[in-house]
């Protein structure tokens, strides 16, 4: 018998349950982003309106046949790693075949409010808006990268994940725009300056930065302080940086922990949390991977 999950609350993390859940992103404070790692064995249907756009990726190649029947459309495909299905929000009806059990299949939710004018570039005009097309089982080297860029912050929190989520959402979002809305107007994207940001801007994105470091660095918050689309905001950063903004953070972020290990009474934990990692181990294994030692390995070293 089909399983059929509760949907009554507003998170789109009950669709599936709890069986086969290897990661989330729940506790993890992302913006205008959901995601879910998980294995799959049984069959899936539910019958209720899904508020969210819904992208899966296949992470491992499982050969499976997988079919799909959303609001009477079916499709069936012989999934291999980088397989995706696009399920745009609004779908009624739904059930989802596995001939077998799939290891890992990457799930991400976006909101309606993430498609309106307002959150993408000037580049993108009102005509280009229409809906989401279903898509069943295809290929999209630029989706998938994006889907594996996801399911690695998923797995191992970075400094500045938060912000690098928000970032790989306006990719995703802006990927699925461009290339499957249903009939979008020829050239209906239209040229965006690649300037880097001016001096004046520059200066106050990175006074800003500075004086945040353990609050809240969301790219909506960054391009509002630059007067500038979060699009536009993210390249032209990148073109006066050299690096994105979420690697900027990220870097900045990790200098302070050196700075804040300095003093030997403050708990690691209190020092993690207040970077915006989610908990001690996140930070410990970001750290490790930034400079070669645990966070108490480098505090020993500085006190010998």
């Amino acid at each position: 018998m089909a399983r059929q999950p509760n949907l009554s609350g507003e998170h789109r993390f009950n669709k599936y349950g709890t069986a086969g859940l290897l990661a989330s992103s729940a506790a993890r404070g992302w913006s205008n982003l959901a995601a879910e790692l998980r294995s799959h064995s049984d069959t899936v249907a539910w019958n209720s309106p899904q508020p969210d756009t819904e992208v899966c990726v296949d992470i491992s190649g499982s050969r499976a046949v997988i079919t799909r029947r959303l609001d009477g459309v079916t499709d069936t495909t012989v999934s291999e790693r980088g397989t995706i299905w696009l399920r745009p929000a609004g779908v009624q009806e739904g059930l989802i075949d596995m001939s077998e059990p799939v290891p890992a299949i990457l799930h991400l939710y976006l909101p309606p409010s993430r498609f309106s004018p307002q959150s993408l570039d000037e580049g993108f005009g009102a005509a280009a808006m229409g809906p989401l097309r279903h898509r069943g089982g295809f290929q999209d080297p630029l989706l998938a990268e994006i889907a594996y860029a996801i399911m690695s912050e998923l797995e191992h929190e970075t400094s500045a994940g938060s912000l690098l989520a928000e970032t790989l959402a306006l990719s995703l979002m802006a990927r699925l725009v461009q290339n499957h809305v249903c009939a979008p107007p020829p050239g209906f994207l239209t040229p965006v300056a690649q300037e880097g940001l001016d001096r004046r801007r520059l200066s106050r994105v990175l006074d800003y930065i500075e004086a945040n470091l353990d609050g809240d660095l969301a790219v909506a918050r960054l391009a509002s302080v630059a007067c500038l689309s979060q699009f536009h905001f993210a390249r032209a950063f990148k073109a006066a940086v050299g690096r994105s903004p979420h690697r900027h953070v990220s870097a900045r972020r990790l200098e302070r922990a050196k700075e804040l290990l300095c003093d030997a009474d403050r708990p690691l934990i209190d020092i993690a949390l207040t970077l915006k990692f989610s908990c001690h181990a996140n930070f410990t294994r970001a750290f490790r991977q930034a400079t070669g030692q645990t966070p108490a390995q480098y505090r020993r070293s500085l006190l010998t």
